[in-house]
């Protein structure tokens, strides 16, 4: 198939590259055209707007950093709704507003074509092994057409309903990991200062039902020191900022998320914006004050 790809960051360059080497002609596009380089060079062809992505593609997936973002790569004077023809699918996969995939769902119906909101979690990791889950929203048909593509970058895959539902799904995702990020982090904080193996403690607990996802693929990493982002402190408040937002218009409290996004705007304050979240550590142990193993 003929198949377009806006923004191809940490997480996007990956699933890019899955598609292109499932045989299918690549189309790419990203702000800084030096994160494209690798996937051109195995095979794809860079266009300069992302209206020229989509006059070149079938299927148009999108990858981006935050909701204006998303506007200008669908809306602006370049855009991919601005593209001529009729009959494409766009799948926005960034983690966005529920109300803007609504937007963009309703804008390609106006012109002929089809939209879907398929938010992702599983970090780089999850790229890289086209192990991601996949949150759908939009026409179920439409969706079942592309479940073979899917497939090719994600393990768990589900429909979850109209337009926006997948975003909406996205945003009770990140209020569990929130949740887990901060547990993690205060878990490794008392196990150090109680004197303890702190990588002892992790693999006991963890054998248990303490067991999380940011445990076993977070806490390494602290361990070794390795705040390189697989999903960026940034991203996370502004995903956080969404849930609460969209909490808010739904007349319901989350004091946990609240508490969490308080605790990541003290971190990026503190010049840590361009970490990983796993940096949440950071805001206890500083220089001097490293874990005992």
């Amino acid at each position: 198939m003929k198949i377009g790809f806006i923004g191809t960051g940490v997480m996007g360059a990956a699933m890019a590259q899955h598609l292109l080497f499932a045989g299918n002609e690549l189309y790419v596009y990203n702000r800084t055209k030096s994160k494209t380089d690798a996937l051109v060079a195995n095979g794809a062809t860079y266009c300069d707007t992302p209206k020229a992505i989509a006059e070149h593609s079938e299927i148009v997936f999108s990858m981006v950093g935050y909701p204006k973002d998303v506007r200008e790569i669908y809306f602006g004077e370049n855009g991919a709704l601005k593209a001529k023809g009729s009959g494409k699918i766009f799948v926005d996969m960034t983690t966005s507003e529920p109300d803007l995939a609504v937007e963009i769902y309703e804008a390609a119906k106006k012109i002929g074509s089809e939209s879907l909101d398929a938010p992702v979690s599983g970090g780089d990791i999850g790229a890289k092994n086209a192990s991601l889950t996949i949150m759908v929203g939009g026409d179920a048909a439409v969706y079942e057409q592309l479940v073979p593509l899917f497939e090719k970058l994600g393990k768990t895959i589900a429909y979850q309903g109209k337009a926006g539902s997948g975003q909406h799904t996205k945003m009770a995702n990140q209020i569990a990991i929130a949740g887990t990020m901060t547990a993690m982090t205060e878990l490794l904080v008392y196990a150090n200062q109680a004197g303890l193996d702190v990588e002892k403690v992790l693999n006991t607990v963890g054998g248990g039902s303490a067991a999380t996802w940011s445990m076993t693929n977070y806490a390494p990493r602290i361990l070794r020191e390795d705040f390189t982002p697989g999903f960026f402190v940034k991203h996370f408040i502004k995903d956080l900022g969404i849930a609460l937002g969209e909490s808010a218009k739904m007349g319901i409290s989350l004091p946990a998320t609240a508490g969490a996004k308080a605790l990541y705007d003290q971190l990026a304050n503190q010049g840590y914006e361009n970490d990983g979240t796993q940096a949440l550590i950071k805001l206890w142990w500083k220089d001097g004050h490293r874990p005992h193993q």
